[in-house]
């Protein structure tokens, strides 16, 4: 609505997140779980008002996009040969466009898998590996050139800002009696920490640092701006209180601040680290892998992408 724009800051249009899928999975656990480990991939598009839902591919999870021209973009790792990594956080990304009605329309928009043959030119985003950022930066781009964002890039915004604001009353998941509240942010951030628990080298977990603490769009700087942001909406309201609360948000703001700046060099001082060498086991029974997602998950039924 004109009202709705006209009392957004910058005259910017507010978007919420586009809607789950409408399937039975949706409320099962199996699901959940992978929808929270992609929810790096999935948070920032559903903000633009992609639907997304999560499928199994030919051998690995994959996201699968929906675009208001009825084409589609499959999102996942390489598919052959199968990966033994995580869901969500494959070594590489590839994202196609595809229409079920249209065969020649195939589109690479991003790859940045490693390739198996060494004499092979490798696209330019191979070296961005499993960072989801580029990933999203280039799928916002190419989806704007087509113009199939239903919420469009505003322009000077970050292609890779959540622009999303869901309303309190919007539950993420269907109403029912067992369901917990889903934390769209607090997930995105949670499958970080999963990706850096896994992460192969420190250099791998440098990089994840990166996203924390880049000064300008890392994660602890947008919080400052957030708290800040809470601060002003506060000093709006006509309660004395609203004044007090705006101190505390700005306090909250400018200690975040500090802890960014304190913290400017972990990551370079994380990749300069060199691995400890694990010390020889003594029990000849070979360890058994945690199991990545929870029991019970229903047979993989394959889907033919390209």
């Amino acid at each position: 609505m004109a009202a709705d724009a006209a009392s957004t800051p910058d005259s910017r249009r507010v978007a919420s997140l586009a809607p789950l899928p409408d399937h039975s999975n949706v409320d099962t656990p199996w699901w959940q779980e992978l929808w929270r480990r992609h929810a790096h991939i999935t948070t920032p598009l559903r903000a633009r008002g992609l639907q997304c839902d999560i499928e199994f591919g030919l051998s690995a999870y994959i996201v699968r996009v929906s675009l208001p021209d009825d084409s589609y973009l499959i999102i996942g790792p390489p598919q052959e040969p199968s990966s033994e990594r995580p869901p969500g956080d494959p070594e590489g990304w590839i994202a196609t466009r595809e229409h079920p009605d249209d065969p020649s329309l195939f589109e690479v928009l991003y790859d940045s898998a490693p390739s198996d043959d060494p004499g092979a030119p490798q696209r330019p985003e191979a070296r961005h590996g499993g960072s989801a950022q580029p990933l999203i930066e280039a799928i916002n781009h190419r989806l704007a050139q087509l113009g199939l964002l239903p919420h469009p890039i505003v322009p000077g915004e970050s292609p890779h800002v959540h622009s999303a604001q869901p309303t309190p009353q919007a539950r993420d998941v269907p109403s029912t009696p067992d369901a917990a509240p889903v934390y769209v942010y607090g997930d995105a951030l949670r499958a970080l920490t999963d990706r850096l628990n896994a992460a192969a080298s420190h250099a791998d977990a440098a990089a994840l640092l990166h996203q924390i603490l880049e000064p300008t769009d890392g994660l602890l700087a947008q919080l400052g701006e957030f708290f800040e942001a809470a601060g002003e909406k506060a000093k709006e309201a006509e309660e004395d209180d609203g004044f007090d609360l705006s101190y505390d948000l700005a306090d909250a703001a400018a200690e975040i601040r500090n802890l960014a700046e304190v913290l400017h060099v972990a990551e370079d001082r994380m990749r300069a680290l060199t691995p400890l060498v694990p010390a020889p086991r003594l029990s000849s029974t070979p360890a058994r892998a945690p199991s990545l997602l929870p029991r019970g998950l229903p047979p993989a039924q394959p889907r033919h992408t390209r």
